[in-house]
């Protein structure tokens, strides 16, 4: 079972990236604050769950979530500034949104880049730990998803609906036929890819 929080008594918000192994597409972050005693029994890490419980989880996370904001960061400053300052600028972002301010930051991994006036504390395996950061998986993970599935529309030749960026062989088969297009990170090495 998830744990409900790091430190009894304060507000904690349970932040994750998703997309960050892809070929393609940005970066996403989500912050979230969930209330004292938030509990729901598909709650768990996002790459654990289905998508369809995903897609169940993400309303009853954004109605009852005391604060949550997601962000995002692009697959041109991804190639400026390397994917895991990225990554970091992006849960920056998604903090930077919340409506309410935390005391601490569970940070999904096991480095981050620390958030001016609030302490954090990094958890490997947080989002199959905490329910705040399992939380964020699911909104940066659904909310990334949702732009894949979006700019799939204008690029269906490499697959986004099904492999959602990453390095799926259709994907790398595709990229090797036509080449990349202008969602591509251009400072990933696709073509060592199998």
């Amino acid at each position: 079972m998830l744990k409900a929080y790091f430190q009894q008594g304060i507000t904690e918000a349970g932040c994750d990236e998703a997309g960050r192994g892809c070929l393609a597409g940005p970066v996403f972050a989500a912050a979230v604050i969930l209330p004292d005693g938030f509990y729901h029994p598909l709650l768990n890490d996002s790459k654990k769950l289905t998508e369809q419980d995903r897609d169940t989880l993400r309303p009853i996370i954004e109605t009852e979530a005391i604060a949550w904001a997601v962000a995002q960061v692009s697959e041109a400053e991804i190639d400026t500034i390397n994917i895991l300052k990225a990554s970091f600028k992006a849960m920056h972002l998604a903090i930077d949104n919340l409506s309410i301010k935390p005391e601490l930051l569970l940070i999904d991994g096991n480095r981050f880049s620390p958030y001016m006036g609030i302490a954090h504390q990094c958890i490997v395996g947080g989002d199959g730990k905490y329910a705040s950061i399992a939380a964020a998986s699911i909104l940066a993970k659904t909310h990334r998803d949702e732009y894949m599935l979006m700019i799939d529309a204008e690029f269906p030749a490499y697959g986004w609906k099904e492999n959602k960026g990453y390095g799926t062989a259709k994907h790398v088969s595709k990229l090797r036929k036509i080449g990349m297009c202008r969602h591509h990170r251009k400072t990933f090495k696709w073509d060592k890819q199998d």
